[in-house]
């Protein structure tokens, strides 16, 4: 897997899944909502770590930096 994310694209995503996790959490998003939006942050925080989206390589779509050679 090549790394198609880049920093700011991660920290967006990590910052989601705390906003999610805390809003479950604290018990202000409850029931199957509640549930998924767990999960979804579940999944942004195992992509911002790995750095690879799934969805964006269908796609080519990158949003890492451009290497100047």
């Amino acid at each position: 897997m090549k790394a198609n994310m880049g920093s700011a694209d991660r920290t967006i995503r990590v910052l989601l899944a705390v906003v999610f996790a805390v809003l479950y959490f604290t018990g202000t998003v409850t029931g199957t909502f509640g549930i998924v939006l767990l999960v979804l942050g579940a999944v942004f925080l195992l992509t911002s770590v790995i750095s690879f989206c799934p969805l964006y390589a269908p796609f080519g779509i990158s949003t890492c930096a451009v290497k100047k050679a």
